[in-house]
Order: C-alpha cells, then sequence, then structure tokens
C-alpha cells in the first residue's frame, strides 16, 4: 500500500500509536498511514489500495474502509491533542470502493464534551462519498496515573 507521507509522522508516536498497524512507526507491518489538518476540527489523507486488501475481486474490503475511516476520526483527536478510544462505530457502505484506485479519507469533530467525543468521517473516490462512519470515542485513561489523559481547552 502507498500512503501520502508528506510530512513526518509524528503523532502516532506521541499518542501511543507507535505500533499501530495503520501508523504506527515502529511496526514494520504499519501501513504509513498519516492525516494532514485541514479546515476547523478535519484531517485528512490518501491511500493508495493494493489488491491484497481486496474482499471481492477489485473492491477494497469492508474492514478495511471501517478501520480507514476509525483511524481518521482518531487522528483527529490526536490533533487536538487527545488521546481516546473508540467506543462506538457506525459505518454506511454507500458504494464499492476500488482497490485500484487512490482512496480519499477525511474526518472531523462534531462534538467535544470530554470524556466523549463524536466524530465523522468519510471514503472518497474522485468527487464522490463512498462510505461514511460516525463514531463516539472516550478519552483514554492513562496508563502511568490511571486518570484521563489531559485535553487541552476542552469543556469539562
Amino acid at each position: 500500500m502507498r500512503v501520502d507521507t508528506d510530512q513526518p509522522i509524528t503523532l502516532s508516536v506521541r499518542n501511543g500509536h507507535a505500533h499501530c498497524l495503520l501508523c504506527g512507526q515502529g511496526n514494520p507491518g504499519s501501513w504509513g498511514l498519516s492525516f494532514h489538518p485541514g479546515q476547523g476540527t478535519s484531517v485528512h489523507g490518501t491511500v493508495q489500495p493494493n489488491a491484497g486488501l481486496q474482499g471481492y475481486e477489485g473492491m477494497l474490503h469492508g474492514g478495511v474502509i471501517s478501520a480507514l475511516l476509525d483511524a481518521a476520526m482518531t487522528h483527529c483527536l490526536f490533533h487536538r491533542e487527545v488521546q481516546a478510544v473508540t467506543a462506538d462505530l457506525h459505518v454506511r457502505f454507500v458504494e464499492p470502493v476500488s482497490a485500484k484506485e487512490v482512496v480519499g479519507v477525511r474526518a472531523w469533530i462534531v462534538s467535544m464534551r470530554a470524556p466523549l467525543y463524536q466524530l465523522k468521517a468519510e471514503i472518497i473516490q474522485g468527487d464522490r462519498v463512498m462510505a461514511w462512519g460516525e463514531a463516539k470515542f472516550l478519552m483514554r485513561r492513562s496508563s502511568r496515573r490511571g486518570r484521563r489523559a489531559p485535553v487541552e481547552g476542552s469543556a469539562t
């Protein structure tokens, strides 16, 4: 898989994702996925799938699509210095996603009320939304102190 990597990946390491399958710098099998800030709370990235990520012939596997949506939403939070885990994820598959064309992924924060965050994300090919997801994330407990990680600028 070829990934858009025009910026160094630092958020995954800083946020405990060094060994993540999708974005981890410390995982030799990682896809090396990175997301870049967009307008407001949004992030975006692109991925060039390969044949190994197919479900049906020529179609990106639904689990891969779900993982990309989840990763984009997670990185939205990373860009706001929030570490959170997916508590609830809903995915809508609108059209088949080609495993042979570049896939765009974008996500944005809908609501930030620590410790609960609501986000949305889309998979795009060309100018069409091929799949979308919405999720609730819960702030991750700090493994060192047993307290929730701090959130800059959040409502408490």
